[in-house]
């Protein structure tokens, strides 16, 4: 098999070039991708589709694809959401790679000490207490019924980026990591979310939605995932969510079932809530028509999920990027697996971020969110010998 420039178009090819290294450590199954015959990238919706046939040409003749979807490439499969103009970001960067190989995760070599500092947020509490208020006034004008509404946390790195990443997960054990160098940009996604795996005609989402504090002993901890677990408020936005996940399956996948509903995980620093949605597909299908049944996944959004879009587009001050999108990757026989990719950083030389979000629904207060929400960063905060501004 050989790259065919008449067939893909004229992608951007790295002769002999370190440009897009991926290490995918899904449930504990370690893989590597790199040296990619060349990138599949769209920074605009003029080759939005054409990227996706591109995607299915590669697939076609035996290749592998791996690397990202942003947040924002989500407004393209819908007019009503479309953004005419071009991205700085990109909304698909996928690398096509003749093969993968199994390895074992390490350390890097690099003995220079990660630091993590000048943390700030991107907005002020004053102003998130004012979004949140707006997003109750939707949810009463009956809009909508949740918005899961994000900020976005700024901070200063040096060091080794996969040495970093190794620590938090370290610090963190997840089931869906990655770490991502595209040589410009370094992803390191500590994600406890699954976006969507399929595997032959079948396919499965584990939409994520309710967060707890653990117990500080072993019998408050306890009875702190009890609460969690009957806790009526992250019980309702989760099933609402399981419900998009299952409507937005249904447009492409038949049987649909919930098999399970109100899981709760435990990590180091908190308690999260996940469903299971699972449904039967072509084992050939058209991938364009796939993600734009789901992709973004309803988790990241609210529902109903193109009204939660557009007010989201309305209320967040910037880009969500790599935060919410997917991270994965596609065999040649069509199987793929890809994270919801949250608690995950973006670094780009010494400048880096990484997006905070919550379900805000009718009975969410600022205060209970604001809260949530470095709850959620703390995983990161912790290894920063600075302050964050958090006010």
């Amino acid at each position: 098999m050989t790259y065919n420039p008449f067939v893909y178009g004229a992608p951007r090819l790295y002769q002999g070039e370190k440009a897009m290294d991926i290490f995918f450590q899904f449930e504990k199954k370690p893989v590597r991708f790199s040296d990619p015959l060349f990138i599949i990238e769209c920074y605009d919706e003029r080759s939005f589709s054409e990227s996706f046939r591109r995607i299915e040409s590669a697939l076609k003749d035996g290749f592998y694809i791996a690397g990202f979807f942003s947040y924002e490439a989500g407004y393209s499969f819908e007019k009503r959401l479309n953004v005419k103009g071009k991205s700085e970001f990109p909304l698909i960067y996928l690398g096509v790679y003749k093969d993968y190989s199994k390895f074992k995760p390490a350390l890097s070599g690099n003995k220079q000490k990660n630091c993590v500092e000048n943390l700030k947020l991107s907005i002020s509490f004053e102003d998130y207490s004012k979004n949140i208020r707006a997003i109750r006034d939707y949810i009463a004008q009956g809009e909508v019924y949740q918005i899961t509404y994000c900020l976005k946390m700024y901070f200063d790195f040096s060091g080794d980026p996969f040495s970093l990443y190794s620590e938090l997960l370290k610090e963190q054990p997840v089931p869906y990591p990655a770490y991502i160098d595209t040589g410009k940009y370094r992803i390191l996604s500590c994600s406890p979310e699954m976006f969507l795996k399929k595997e032959k005609e079948r396919i499965c989402a584990k939409p994520m939605k309710g967060t707890w504090f653990r117990g500080n002993n072993w019998v408050s901890d306890k009875l702190e995932k009890i609460r969690f677990r009957q806790d009526e408020k992250n019980r309702a936005e989760n099933v609402m969510i399981a419900d998009l996940l299952r409507n937005d399956l249904g447009r492409t996948a038949s049987g649909i079932r919930a098999p399970k509903l109100f899981e709760v995980d435990g990590y180091k620093t908190l308690y999260q809530m996940t469903s299971t949605v699972t449904g039967n597909v072509e084992k050939d299908i058209d991938l364009y028509k796939l993600f734009a049944s789901i992709f973004p996944s309803g988790s990241v959004t609210g529902a109903p999920k193109i009204r939660a879009m557009e007010i989201i587009k309305e209320l967040e001050r910037e880009e969500r990027r790599i935060y919410t999108g997917a991270i994965g990757y596609i065999t040649p026989d069509k199987n793929l697996f890809f994270n919801v990719p949250i608690r995950t950083i973006l670094i780009n030389e010494r400048k880096a971020e990484m997006g905070i979000g919550g379900g805000i629904v009718w009975d969410s207060t600022p205060e209970g969110e604001w809260k949530e929400g470095l709850l959620k960063a703390r995983f990161l905060t912790k290894f920063s010998s600075s302050n964050a501004s958090f006010s």
